[in-house]
């Protein structure tokens, strides 16, 4: 099943309740929050303030990107806040394993993020673990890129590895979707 899921980037905080209506109001399946740090990415947005309240006025599930460089120190005050998706980036966790199984005693659906370049064959150890993986298919930091069709290729590969080690991994694609490729995405 497809799932639509918007990023909040692109709202205008300024009316950013008025936002979060109108794309739910749209049909959108789910709310995607990207969390930037200006470590890990050179962009800065919001935390968990924020997403407090996001969590207040969102009738549809909310997709935390954390795009930091200390995604740990997150993860159970969103999991306490009752974020229903969670993605942490593999180049910055060192203790991956225990960070998924974190989330899923939890109950947070926990997903791995991986940059344009990071081959998804790094994450085979662990892909039995996952709920889903979240292919950047811009460099992430900064919203409005251009997709980048090597992305093509990875999803492909990664469909063909979760085929019998996990036929229910869903497969999020973040940065560059419009109406031009989303069919073929």
């Amino acid at each position: 099943m497809i799932k639509i899921a918007p990023s909040l980037l692109s709202a205008d905080f300024v009316n950013l309740e008025k936002e979060i209506e109108l794309v739910q109001n749209a049909g959108a399946n789910i709310l995607h929050l990207d969390v930037m740090d200006g470590h890990f990415v050179p962009n800065l947005t919001f935390g968990l303030p924020i997403i407090r309240q996001i969590k207040k006025i969102a009738k549809i599930p909310l997709d935390v990107h954390l795009m930091v460089t200390n995604p740990e120190i997150y993860l159970e005050p969103l999991a306490n806040l009752g974020i229903e998706y969670i993605s942490i980036h593999q180049e910055t966790v060192l203790h991956l394993h225990r960070q998924i199984l974190l989330l899923k005693e939890r109950g947070v659906k926990a997903g791995i993020a991986l940059n344009p370049a990071t081959p998804v064959a790094t994450i085979l150890p662990i892909i039995s673990e996952l709920d889903f993986v979240l292919l950047m298919s811009v460099n992430p930091g900064f919203g409005g890129q251009n997709f980048l069709p090597l992305v093509y290729n990875k999803i492909q590969k990664l469909r063909e590895f979760t085929k019998i080690q996990n036929p229910s991994l869903e497969i999020e694609i973040d940065g560059g979707v419009n109406g031009e490729n989303a069919k073929s995405l």
